[in-house]
C-alpha cells in the first residue's frame, strides 16, 4: 500500500514488509489503523499475524506469517537470537569514535511508555541490554549509525543511543531536539537474517522512506 508500506519479500507462508509511516503494528489503544490491519487487506479472510514489532514510529523492515506453522517458526528463531537486525540511526551529534558497544539494564515505565538505561553494572532488577553500532556516513549536519542489537528489549536502541548522548534525530521522547515533517523518528529497521527451523535462510534490505530526503545524504551508505 503506497505511502503505508512496501512488500519486499513473500513465498507462500511469509510475508515481509518495508513499513514506511507512522502506524502501530499492531491494534493499540489509540484506534489507529495498524499495519496488521492493512497487510491483512491485501489478504482477506487468510491468516496474517507479525513474528515481531517495530515501534510506531520506527520504520524498516516487519516479518508477517501468513501461517500458524511459520508463525511458530519464527517465533522460534526470533527467541533463539536466530533472526539478525540491522538497523540505521540518524544522530545529531558526532560519536566519539567510530564504533563502539552499548551495554545498560533497561527499565521500562509502561505508564510512560519509556524506557531508561541504567549503567550496567548498576543494581537494577533488569537484564542488561546490549547493542553495538558503527559509523557507516554524515552529512553537512547529521551522522548515520549501523546498529546491531544483541538483545531485544521495548525501545533499546533508542533508549541506549539517548543514554550514550547520541539521540535518534526526531525522537523528542529520547532527547531529540526537533521532530520530522513525516511523524516518523530517524531509526530504520535496515536488513532482517532469517535462519528458520528447517534450515531456510532469508536476508532481506529495507529502503528508507522515501519522504524523509534526508536519507539521500547518506548515498554512499544507500548503494552499499
Amino acid at each position: 500500500m503506497p505511502g503505508i508500506f512496501d512488500v519486499i519479500y513473500e513465498d507462500g507462508e511469509l510475508v515481509i514488509v518495508n513499513k514506511l509511516a507512522a502506524v502501530p503494528v499492531l491494534p493499540d489503544r489509540s484506534g489507529d489503523e495498524s499495519l496488521k490491519q492493512f497487510v491483512s487487506e491485501l489478504r482477506p479472510g487468510k491468516f496474517v499475524e507479525p513474528a515481531h514489532r517495530l515501534d510506531r514510529r520506527t520504520s524498516g523492515a516487519v516479518a508477517f506469517a501468513k501461517t500458524r506453522h511459520c508463525l511458530a517458526a519464527l517465533s522460534e528463531a526470533f527467541r533463539e537470537r536466530k533472526v539478525k537486525k540491522t538497523y540505521w540511526a540518524v544522530i545529531e551529534r558526532q560519536p566519539d569514535g567510530t564504533s563502539g558497544t552499548l551495554r545498560h539494564r533497561l527499565i521500562h515505565d509502561k505508564r510512560r511508555n519509556v524506557s531508561k538505561a541504567l549503567p550496567a553494572d548498576s543494581d537494577a532488577d533488569a537484564s542488561v541490554s546490549e547493542l553495538s553500532w558503527s559509523l557507516v556516513g554524515r552529512s553537512e549536519r547529521y551522522f548515520l549509525l549501523e546498529v546491531r542489537p544483541l538483545t531485544g528489549r521495548t525501545h533499546q536502541i533508542r533508549a541506549q543511543l539517548s543514554a550514550a548522548g547520541m539521540p535518534v534525530r526526531g525522537d523528542l521522547k529520547y532527547g531529540a531536539r526537533r521532530s520530522t515533517q513525516n511523524g516518523l523518528i530517524m531509526l530504520h529497521a535496515r536488513k532482517l537474517d532469517l535462519e528458520l527451523p528447517d534450515k531456510r535462510h532469508i536476508e532481506v534490505t529495507a529502503e528508507p522512506p522515501p519522504d524523509e530526503p534526508l536519507w539521500g545524504s547518506f548515498e554512499d551508505a544507500l548503494n552499499n
